[in-house]
Parts: C-alpha cells; sequence; structure tokens
C-alpha cells in the first residue's frame, strides 16, 4: 500500500469513527431530554499528526484541543498548509491542558478558546495578552473535583474568587467550567463528578460574571456519555477518534 491510498485508508477509518461518536453523542443527549447540537465534539489531539488532524478535519471535525502550547505552535501551521487556508479557516483550537503563566502570550496566539484558567495570576497574564493581541479570548475555569493534588485546578469553595478575578479584565470571557475526574475503568464512577460540576455552574449563574457561564467542558473517550447526560457542552476526545495515541498512556 503506497502512501496516497495509506492516507485514504486512515481518513476513511477516522470518518467512520467520527459518525459512530456522534451517534453515541446524539443517543445520551436524547436520554437526557437534551438537544444534541448543544454538545460538541472536541478532537484532544495530543502527540497525533497534523496529517491525522487534517484527515479528522476532511470528514467535518471542526474543533480541536491541544495540551501543550508548543506542540500547537508548530502543528497548526502544519495542519494549515495541508488543508490549505480556506479549509483550516473553518478549524477552532482549543487549550484543553495546564497551562504555564509564561506560555501566556503564545497561547492567545494559537488558541480561540482556554479550558483550563486555574489560578488568577495565570488570568491576568493571559488577559494581559488578549489585550495587546486586540482580542477577547473566552476561557473555562478548572475545577479538581476529585481533591488529587497533583491536578491542576481550583477546589471548589475557591471558584467564585477564580471567577471574579477573571471577571476584572475585559480581554477575558469567562463561559463556563471545566474538570477532570479521577482516572476510573467504571463510567459510571465519574457521573457525581459531572453532576457537580453541572450544579457549581449553575449556582455560579447568580455570582458577578457569572451570567455566560453556559458551558461544561467535562467527559473523554471513556466516559462521555455519562457527561453528556449530566450536561456536557464540549466532551474532549482522543483515543476513540484517533486511535491508540503515539507514545503514550491513553488518557483522552
Amino acid at each position: 500500500m503506497d502512501v496516497r491510498e495509506q492516507e485514504v485508508e486512515e481518513r476513511a477509518v477516522i470518518a467512520g469513527r467520527l459518525l459512530a461518536l456522534r451517534a453515541r453523542i446524539d443517543a445520551a443527549a436524547r436520554r437526557a431530554g437534551r438537544d444534541p447540537a448543544a454538545v460538541h465534539l472536541l478532537g484532544a489531539s495530543k502527540r497525533q499528526s497534523p496529517a491525522r488532524i487534517a484527515a479528522a478535519a476532511r470528514s467535518g471535525l471542526c474543533d480541536f484541543g491541544e495540551n501543550y502550547v508548543q506542540e500547537a505552535a508548530a502543528k497548526i501551521p502544519l495542519v494549515r498548509e495541508i488543508l490549505g487556508s480556506e479549509e483550516a479557516d473553518l478549524l477552532r483550537w482549543h487549550a484543553i491542558g495546564h497551562m504555564q503563566r509564561n506560555k501566556a502570550r503564545q497561547a492567545v496566539g494559537c488558541f480561540d478558546r482556554i479550558h483550563g484558567v486555574d489560578s488568577a495570576r495565570l488570568a491576568i497574564e493571559l488577559a494581559h495578552a488578549a489585550e495587546a493581541a486586540g482580542r477577547v479570548v473566552p476561557v473555562l475555569l478548572q475545577v479538581n473535583l476529585s481533591g488529587e493534588p497533583q491536578k491542576a485546578g481550583v477546589a471548589p469553595d475557591a471558584v467564585p474568587e477564580l471567577l471574579a478575578a477573571v471577571s476584572a479584565h475585559a480581554s477575558l470571557r469567562a463561559t463556563g467550567l471545566m474538570t477532570l475526574p479521577a482516572p476510573t475503568a467504571d463510567p459510571e464512577a465519574a457521573r457525581p463528578v459531572f453532576a457537580r460540576l453541572r450544579a457549581l455552574r449553575d449556582e455560579l449563574r447568580t455570582e458577578p460574571g457569572g451570567a455566560n457561564l453556559t458551558e461544561l467542558s467535562m467527559g473523554m473517550s471513556q466516559d462521555f456519555e455519562v457527561a453528556v447526560e449530566e450536561g456536557a457542552t464540549w466532551v474532549r476526545i482522543g483515543t476513540e477518534l484517533f486511535g491508540p495515541r503515539p507514545g503514550g498512556r491513553e488518557d483522552a
């Protein structure tokens, strides 16, 4: 099989997976009495090649999430080169990993939305970078609901303070919350975490700056259907879309 045939076959595989994932998302939304159109599939493309991302884009996926700013900065132009500017302009790039403050300026140049704001100091750096770029950047506040000390995110009782810190900057717009539950083989074990994030989002809607909190970024390959049933608006899917991730454990 030559390179062209491999590309065609890979695109067909990804297109089939994407179709199946959307069917599962739609079914989960309908089980919960939700409009499936309110749920967006975000391709978690960490360590995936530009060619595979382009294959997913040509199969109809518009949203891609990267964990590392430097990796995204290197890959985004390569994806554009493969697709051409007209197709590439349709894509939206999301930061979905923990972000260091010194990467804020580069992140604002790469990403359309940032899912993991977890400190007031990061918010300040992002706000300054966004203001310099003449942008208003949508951000989600990352909440650590599992209590794992190694995991990014603020404790639930600290979210109002973080929301106030983000809302103090005109160049940032808080649009929702994001969380990562503790790893588990049982998707149902994540349900209480997802339900708590939804309840916390709803509670914050009455706080200053909380009126725009409509989004919930939660759910990955192993538990996205439960997340959709509990109100997810963004599900971050890597393995179920792209297959095994090169060189790393399957955690998205």
